[in-house]
């Protein structure tokens, strides 16, 4: 049996600074994030997605990150959505968020882990 993947990224020095290799739930290769920016990111959807039955809708979670990530330097100049995505699948291939099922449209919650 495969063993699960780690909580936490590993983070790996580059001649461009510290990156994270992500995860993707299909079991596909990752993108390298930007360490900083993979961490702001993160805490801003962990601070935003409930774990509640209902959750949040995936179309309102870039409006409901935004606040949390300039309060914790993100450039937003950078293209929010497409971290979010990044950021969102890897969360989702270690087992924190997942999809409600059933839900149209699509809803995220966190896991009872």
């Amino acid at each position: 049996m495969p063993k699960p993947p780690p909580s936490e990224p590993e983070v790996v020095e580059t001649p461009k600074g510290p990156k994270v290799q992500t995860l993707h739930p299909a079991g596909k290769q990752g993108v390298n994030i930007d360490a900083g920016k993979y961490s702001a990111m993160r805490s801003a959807i962990l601070l935003v997605v409930p774990a509640t039955e209902a959750g949040v809708l995936l179309q309102e979670l870039g409006d409901a990150v935004r606040p949390h990530l300039s309060a914790n330097g993100f450039d937003p100049k950078a293209s929010v959505l497409w971290y979010l995505m990044a950021v969102k699948q890897d969360l989702e291939a270690r087992g924190i968020v997942e999809i409600v099922p059933r839900s149209s449209p699509q809803r995220l919650r966190l896991t009872a882990r």
